[in-house]
């Protein structure tokens, strides 16, 4: 994923809104949304280049959720991020020691979320410390939690007008913002002022790298939860569509 805003409230009904765009390379294979054969009861996307994923959620109401971190000089990590979120969903460990167990290992840098209905963890591997989350509505995308982005504060804000009516077809709305931030609002993240301007909609458009999927999670205190995945081609062009509630 590339953006992700949530609104995390433990104490609420639905614990967890959540609504992300995952960016990629259009000429890289995936999967998408699905029950993964060797995991009953994971479902998530799935890159079939490295074979992890981006997002997902187990049958207990765990889930997990990936970005990278915007750094062109930065060392190439040893191993695929995408195994941080499927190593998480196929295993049975806490947020919390989960985090302990790999915020050691070699990877390119990434922002990592982690949880169910009772917690929530965030993990930027550059900070190197995981954080428990208090409850509150963020923004993430290719920097740290909360960065101000212009495509990362408008959408959080557009997620806070549906806090009530969060219907998951809302969220992905908040989604599919194509507009561009004005250049001067632009951060600098090492790349050239054109791939800036490209980047800076929440939901990217062009020929060879853009949104790839938008995904809509709600999680109810009472153990429910539905997933909505929506894929597109390139130029944003509309490919498939997954529902699941559980």
């Amino acid at each position: 994923m590339c953006l992700i805003v949530f609104a995390w409230r433990p104490e609420h009904p639905l614990p967890l809104l959540l609504a992300g765009n995952r960016d990629e390379f259009h000429a890289r294979p995936s999967l998408p949304l699905g029950e993964w054969p060797e995991t009953p009861g994971l479902l998530a996307g799935r890159d079939l280049q490295a074979g992890g994923t981006w997002l997902g959620i187990d049958a207990a109401g765990r889930f997990a959720a990936l970005t990278n971190i915007r750094d062109p000089g930065q060392a190439e990590g040893a191993r695929s991020r995408g195994e941080l979120v499927s190593g998480y969903l196929q295993g049975k460990l806490s947020p919390a020691d989960y985090l302990r167990q790999i915020q050691h290992e070699q990877y390119s840098g990434f922002n990592l979320l982690l949880g169910d209905r009772q917690q929530l963890y965030h993990f930027n591997s550059h900070e190197g410390e995981p954080r428990r989350l208090p409850a509150g509505v963020y923004g993430l995308s290719n920097a740290s939690l909360n960065t101000p982005w212009p495509k990362l504060q408008r959408t959080r804000e557009a997620l806070r007008q549906c806090l009530d009516r969060p219907e998951p077809d809302a969220l992905l709305a908040l989604l599919a913002d194509r507009a561009r931030a004005a250049d001067e609002e632009l951060p600098q993240t090492g790349v050239t002022l054109e791939v800036e301007r490209l980047l800076s909609s929440a939901f990217i458009v062009s020929p060879g790298y853009g949104t790839r999927a938008s995904t809509a999670l709600v999680l109810q205190a009472d153990g429910g939860w539905q997933i909505i995945e929506r894929s597109f081609g390139p130029d944003g062009e509309p490919v498939g569509e997954v529902r699941i509630r559980c």
